[in-house]
């Protein structure tokens, strides 16, 4: 906690986008931590038991597994819903040199349509893990998140250089719109991969904490992009992002995908 603490006030670490990045990392796993502590030792008996009881879904390795996959999959949605406004204002909204760009993309106009193709995305995610199984929906929809990302960074750094931003904008936003719709799918199927995985008394508890975590990307994601527009990153973030997609996609083949998977959902 005290370094959560130190690396929250530093005024070296606030100067250093990179930094920041580590801080805004100690911080969220400190809330985390306390959060937990306090459920632990500050609440009643009778409750604390049935906390107890519950807490039984942390000895299940799939409950750390499937924590991991609903990250990428609600955490980054919730999280580029936060981010993609800014993005849009930071990127087209200005030239390299600081000058406000003349032709500049209406951030209103446009930041509202991630937020909803995702939304409407989920119940389609869901619908189609139910048809065809929820670690097939999730592969292949972090095939697409892998590949968005990847094309979302090239395209970004191609804007942070330009003096006419607005002409990789339908290459930009086509990246993210693929990326909410991916996110929103998958989060659709990691829910009902939950629901195949955990029995009945497991379900609930495994649905709160791992919503509850990915939760984070709302504050996380938008700390993130901010750092990474300060530091001129912003590309190799998303590439660093589009490594850890990768590795979902990883996780979920051999754990859940593939014939002989431990759990085939």
């Amino acid at each position: 906690m005290a370094v959560a603490m130190f690396v929250g006030s530093n005024e070296l670490v606030k100067a250093s986008p990179a930094l920041q990045i580590v801080r805004i990392f100690i911080v969220s796993i400190a809330a985390c931590l306390v959060t937990l502590a306090g459920m632990r030792f500050l609440v009643p008996e009778d409750l604390k038991n049935m906390l107890l009881e519950q807490a039984s879904i942390f000895k299940n390795k799939h409950t750390w597994y499937m924590t991991y996959l609903y990250v990428m999959t609600f955490g980054s949605f919730i999280g580029y819903s936060a981010a993609f406004p800014k993005l849009i204002k930071d990127y087209f909204g200005y030239l390299p040199n600081g000058d406000p760009n003349p032709n500049a993309i209406s951030a209103a106009a446009y930041a509202w349509l991630g937020p909803f193709l995702g939304s409407i995305s989920r119940p389609v995610g869901g619908w189609l893990a139910d048809k065809y199984g929820g670690a097939a929906v999730t592969h292949w929809g972090t095939v697409i998140e892998v590949l968005s990302t990847v094309f979302a960074g090239i395209a970004i750094a191609k804007i942070q250089v330009s003096d006419t931003p607005e002409k990789y904008f339908p290459a930009f936003f086509l990246c993210f719109m693929l990326l909410f719709l991916s996110t929103g799918t998958s989060n659709g199927s990691t829910f009902r991969q939950i629901s195949v995985i955990f029995n009945k008394e497991q379900t609930g508890p495994v649905l709160g904490w791992t919503s509850a975590v990915a939760a984070y990307g709302a504050a996380l994601f938008p700390a993130l992009f901010s750092a990474g527009y300060a530091g001129k990153f912003v590309p190799e973030m998303m590439y660093f992002l589009a490594a850890y997609y990768a590795s979902c996609l990883l996780l979920n083949y051999w754990m859940y995908y593939r014939s002989n998977a431990e759990i085939h959902c």
